[in-house]
């Protein structure tokens, strides 16, 4: 089962993709800032992360840096935020994909589906 790590500090929006990507069969954990994403990504092993940049705590920028920082297997990072200039923000931090907010469903699950089939 492919494990997907769905890091927002929205519960809205993070309760939306858990149960989304839940219906079509992936493992889902969930966490509602970087702090926390760090924690389970280290216990869990993702295949991916799904990453929001303005966080508290621990904001999208700091948690690329300081996961990639880590030795060991690093999960594909994609970023879906609200910016301005999403494209940019994934350069910023070597992200493997993107996606703007708010998106379509089915962009959210052939851009996991895309990034998790190789894992």
């Amino acid at each position: 089962m492919r494990r997907v790590l769905v890091v927002d500090d929205d519960d809205g929006i993070r309760d939306f993709v858990t149960s989304a990507l839940s219906e079509e069969g992936y493992a889902v954990d969930e966490a509602a800032d970087g702090a926390e994403a760090l924690a389970h990504a280290s216990s869990w092993d993702p295949d991916l992360i799904l990453l929001d940049m303005r966080m508290p705590v621990m904001d999208g920028w700091e948690f690329a840096r300081t996961y990639r920082d880590k030795p060991g297997k690093h999960a594909p990072i994609v970023i879906v935020t609200a910016a301005l200039d999403v494209a940019k923000d994934a350069r910023e931090i070597g992200a493997d994909g993107f996606l703007a907010k708010p998106f379509q469903l089915d962009d959210l699950l052939r851009l996991v589906d895309q990034h998790t089939r190789s894992n």
